[in-house]
């Protein structure tokens, strides 16, 4: 009787210790040709060898803080509950920028410079609280006289230490105001006598698709349909780039290889491409908070 009661008791704590776990995931600008992501995975795995690990990307454009803010907006509705991110786009290495941990309303974690890369999550999840890293307590031990590798120093050992549960939120540091630091944006699409503008925050890389933050919701106050012409003009900080006809279409097989396409992309959000080519490449249209574009609903392809 007693063996089975601590047979039982021990499955208790060991599934209360197993729920204490959370994912753990990366975002970097490392790249995957050296050791670096590798080195920030050793360190957290020395934390908890049972810590589930994933990577988000390790492909953000060298020091492009607005792309970091972005894929983590993009990726982090999608993680349950708990979810620590650990993100490290960080050009200001070794200056004043604060390292935190934010705990944001809907209870995931981001652990980052306090550079923007907050900028996005934290206004679409809201800000519960916001905690400094104390590096005396939250730091890889022995590594105090290393300035330029705080990804692996200070965020891949703090988010481990969280997700693992050998710190609570509260252990991270003290308590900031609940602000970040914010990279300034257009902000939401909006439509205006007839003429629909919004923001480029990021291109579908892989193959050159120009993605915007016009949602489906927004997109239908135009009230176009497929096969519908748009007139599109992008800018660049208020510089005209280029304007284009394009036709809107509900799949990529809607028009010829080498053809040029307004469609909702996965995100449901307004973009466009050519299809199996590159639209970026081949109107010189990139992404960022200081690019735009406004679109115009014209009559029916016939």
């Amino acid at each position: 009787m007693r063996t089975a009661l601590f047979i039982c008791f021990s499955l208790f704590l060991f599934s209360c210790k197993q729920s204490a776990r959370h994912a753990l995931v990366f975002q970097t600008d490392f790249g995957q040709k050296d050791g670096a992501v590798s080195a920030m995975k050793g360190v957290a795995f020395g934390i908890s060898a049972d810590l589930p690990i994933y990577d988000l990307t390790h492909e953000i454009p060298p020091f492009n803080i607005w792309e970091a803010a972005y894929r983590l907006e993009q990726t982090s509705r999608y993680w349950p509950e708990g979810t620590v991110f650990v993100s490290v786009v960080d050009p200001g290495v070794g200056s004043e920028r604060k390292s935190v941990v934010l705990k944001t309303n809907t209870g995931h974690y981001f652990v980052t410079p306090d550079n923007g890369t907050l900028t996005l999550v934290a206004a679409s999840m809201g800000i519960a609280e916001v905690r400094e890293i104390d590096e005396a307590v939250n730091r890889r031990r022995g590594s105090g006289q290393s300035y330029t590798f705080h990804g692996r120093d200070v965020y891949a050992y703090t988010g481990a230490r969280l997700a693992a549960g050998v710190i609570k939120f509260e252990e991270v540091g003290p308590k900031l105001p609940a602000d970040v630091v914010r990279i300034a944006f257009a902000g939401a699409a909006r439509l205006a006598d007839g003429t629909l503008t919004g923001g480029i925050p990021v291109l579908d890389i892989q193959y050159g698709n120009v993605w915007t933050n016009i949602g489906d919701s927004t997109f239908k106050q135009l009230q176009v349909k497929a096969g519908d012409l748009l007139d599109v003009t992008f800018e660049k900080a208020g510089s005209f780039i280029c304007r284009d006809t394009i036709p809107f279409v509900t799949t990529f097989a809607a028009v010829p290889e080498g053809a040029e396409l307004a469609y909702l992309n996965s995100l449901m959000n307004l973009s466009f491409a050519i299809n199996q080519g590159s639209f970026s490449d081949a109107h010189q249209v990139l992404s960022g908070p200081d690019w735009n574009v406004a679109i115009k609903k014209l009559n029916p392809v016939k």
